[in-house]
């Protein structure tokens, strides 16, 4: 037998054995205790649920290219054909009290162009207010925050999901400030031309000088440095550079799940002298090492069939298909999402811990957390395992005011300090002043 082909087989049959193992179906979830659901939305209504990161702005775009009347949020969308995780009705029934809307631009955009379509996701986000007035209300403070869920509506927040968004540009971070953003999650999935992102090649060694000088302004802005996406490197810089406290807007633990997006116990002990906050995320892989585990031998068994079919793209598809009709993934489940929660407050402590669903930027959810009417559930399953009233207040959303809070103070004496950075890329790193050099 050739010695490719034999390693072929061999590589297909560990894969076959391991995928078998990987299937298991995942123990049934229990239904939550309506007492204590209740008891979750009782303390919803006292502070408000505040979710790092929801991608329905990029789902907009995708689906109607931002046509808002032609899909209507008033409805339930759970029964549509192609489901949505967020709409109305089931955000009211969730409790949720403020949202940080994704205004996630592609990595493979750069330039005038990410720009561009940053600020149209952005005015998704504004034009979303706009016409839901009853239920969502644009918010830049702390006390907006506080003040639009006394009124019995959704604050709405802006995040930006990818530092490629500024095109190399501290000018351009300061409109986009202007604009309403809140944070910015410093990398994506790839390296940017300053900082190094987690599940790409390290280039950089962390913050190169200029992202370091983005660090600085965003803290003289008031805009919340969002570590989740960046390599542990960027994690321990930034944390070294920054004056305010950072966050994670959507990741888990890497101690349960070994997923590169998630945050080492390394990272989560220096968030006590930080001040900074975990969200963590709903993401399957991220929160079970089963689904990260078989996602990966997915990967092994597609490469596998593109070396034996490479000039058949509709061979590997239809292999891939039958693979996986004979392996079912596992599922994550809210227990495990739970864990991780439990793991942060464990490591960091119980200020350092939030929510980060991630709803509308995945394609499947963990059992149990189908949509965002599925709050209660999760701070139930908590409530379960003994979390005090006191401690979902902090989970839910007092950690993050507090956090947005400490944020606005530092940003009012650094404006007293020092005025906005003219520093420039080309400067500080000898990289092009726009668009990207990968």
């Amino acid at each position: 037998m050739h010695k490719t082909t034999w390693r072929l087989g061999l590589l297909a049959l560990l894969l076959t054995c391991g995928a078998a193992a990987m299937a298991q179906e995942a123990p049934p979830e229990v239904a939550p205790d309506p007492a204590l659901a209740e008891r979750a939305l009782r303390l919803l209504r006292e502070v408000p649920l505040i979710d790092g990161h929801n991608d329905l702005p990029w789902e907009l775009r995708q689906r109607v290219q931002n046509h808002l009347d032609q899909l209507d949020l008033t409805q339930d969308t759970h029964h549509f054909e192609k489901p949505l995780h967020t709409d109305i009705p089931r955000l009211r029934r969730g409790g949720l009290g403020a949202q940080f809307w994704s205004v996630y631009i592609p990595v493979e955009l750069s330039g005038p162009q990410a720009v561009g379509v940053v600020l149209e996701q952005i005015d998704v986000v504004y034009r979303l207010a706009e016409r839901h007035p009853e239920t969502f209300e644009i918010a830049t403070t702390a006390d907006d925050v506080v003040r639009i869920h006394k009124a019995g509506r959704i604050a709405s927040l802006i995040g930006m999901e990818g530092g490629h968004s500024i095109d190399n540009s501290l000018g351009v971070l300061r409109r986009l400030y202007a604009a309403g953003a809140r944070y910015m999650t410093i990398t994506h999935s790839k390296n940017n031309d300053w900082a190094d992102s987690g599940t790409d090649a390290p280039r950089h060694g962390g913050l190169t000088p200029f992202g370091e000088e983005v660090i600085r302004e965003m803290n003289r802005l008031g805009m919340l440095v969002d570590l989740s996406h960046v390599a542990p490197a960027t994690m321990r810089d930034a944390l070294a550079v920054s004056e305010a406290p950072v966050i994670f807007s959507h990741s888990s633990a890497r101690a349960l799940t070994g997923h590169p997006r998630n945050v080492p116990d390394e990272i989560l002990r220096k968030l006590p002298e930080d001040g900074g906050v975990v969200m963590v995320t709903f993401v399957p892989s991220f929160v079970s090492e089963e689904v990260r585990s078989w996602n990966a031998l997915e990967d092994a068994e597609e490469a596998r069939l593109k070396s034996l079919h490479s000039d058949s793209p509709e061979a590997v598809k239809t292999g891939l298909a039958a693979w996986t009709a004979a392996h079912p993934a596992p599922r994550a489940t809210l227990a495990q999402v739970a864990d991780h929660i439990e793991h942060v407050r464990k490591v960091a402590g119980i200020d350092h811990v939030g929510i980060g669903s991630d709803f509308d930027g995945i394609q499947t959810t963990p059992a149990g957390l189908d949509g965002v009417e599925d709050y209660p559930a999760l701070l139930a399953e908590l409530l379960r395992r003994g979390w005090s009233d006191g401690d979902i207040k902090k989970l839910a959303g007092e950690n993050v005011l507090r956090v947005l809070r400490e944020v606005e103070t530092t940003a009012a004496r650094l404006r007293k300090e020092r005025p906005a950075s003219g520093a420039l890329i080309q400067e500080m790193d000898g990289r092009p002043a726009g668009g990207s050099s990968r």
